[in-house]
């Protein structure tokens, strides 16, 4: 088996405190209180109309909770938390500049090292182990349609932690556009580089059941809860996430037509594939047309 290492452009805060899980737990749309510790879940940070604002996954460890998130959104998330912040005993950290995060996929990595998981578990499974010196974060993460790792480690031990992996399990560096590829031929979405926020969760697959499930519907009151809430007794969104053969080039966000009427628009396009949020009342054989070109859809096989 060849393990495959890609980097993972990132950012990360890291909240502390007594009251770090309540304020946590209080502004997000999924479960951290049942989330393990060590663990992760995917969630969304939402507006008052339901729509996604910022998207993380969220680590429950014994000391503090670290929230992972794409090159450059800390800030924005980080300025959110802390308007939020009344009389809670916390303290928030941008630690970006400080953390690396690599993804290893094409296969569960076995590892010879102290803490390391020698068996897949499941997403959201996480752990601490030791490389080469350094203390490192895993996390089981889907990337690419199959479980990888997700790991994450101090910027200043990085030549350490790639000594041990070079060495031990021979990786073969793929880029980040190789590991995007491989993760729109999954239909795994990904709410920034799909350009996917501003949407509702559930139309970009997001919901239970879906590829990337990122709430809970049995958790306290959050920003945007009422409108999750009133999907759920609805069913149904009017929207979904959807997979569309479309020209190579096609950016983030054009605009899917149907009879020159606009009917959905595409996430991040990689190897011919773009997922897209499109809307669910359409006919089956329906014409679709994206940039003034023929689209059609590849099914996905994920229960959406």
């Amino acid at each position: 088996m060849t393990t495959l290492l890609s980097a993972v452009p990132s950012s990360a805060l890291r909240v502390t405190g007594a009251d770090r899980l309540d304020f946590v737990q209080g502004q997000m749309t999924n479960d951290l209180r049942s989330c393990p510790t060590p663990g992760h879940v995917a969630a969304c940070f939402l507006n008052v109309r339901g729509q996604i604002e910022q998207f993380a996954r969220i680590y429950r460890r014994t000391d503090d909770i670290y929230l992972h998130l794409d090159a450059g959104q800390a800030p924005a998330l980080a300025e959110r938390l802390r308007r939020y912040v009344i009389f809670d005993q916390v303290e928030i950290q941008d630690l970006s500049e400080e953390l690396r995060t690599v993804h290893l996929w094409g296969g569960w990595p076995v590892l010879a090292a102290e803490g390391w998981p020698q068996e897949p578990g499941q997403v959201g499974a996480a752990w601490t182990a030791t490389l080469g010196g350094a203390a490192v974060l895993l996390g089981a993460v889907d990337r690419s349609g199959q479980l990888g790792l997700d790991l994450h480690y101090l910027a200043a031990q990085e030549a350490a932690v790639m000594d041990v992996l070079h060495a031990q399990l021979s990786v073969t560096e793929r880029s980040w556009a190789e590991l995007q590829t491989a993760r729109v031929a999954a239909g795994l979405p990904e709410p920034v580089l799909d350009g996917f926020l501003g949407h509702l969760p559930q139309e970009v697959g997001l919901d239970i059941g879906g590829p990337l499930p990122a709430i809970s519907y049995r958790k306290g009151c959050y920003v945007g809860q009422e409108i999750m809430a009133r999907l759920e007794a609805r069913g149904k969104a009017r929207y979904g996430l959807s997979r569309l053969q479309v020209p190579a080039g096609t950016p983030v966000g054009s605009e899917v037509h149907s009879a020159g009427k606009a009917v959905g628009h595409t996430g991040l396009e990689a190897g011919g594939l773009a997922l897209c949020r499109l809307r669910l009342d359409l006919p089956a054989d329906t014409a679709l047309e994206v940039a003034g070109q023929p689209a059609s859809i590849a099914p996905l096989s994920h229960a959406l």
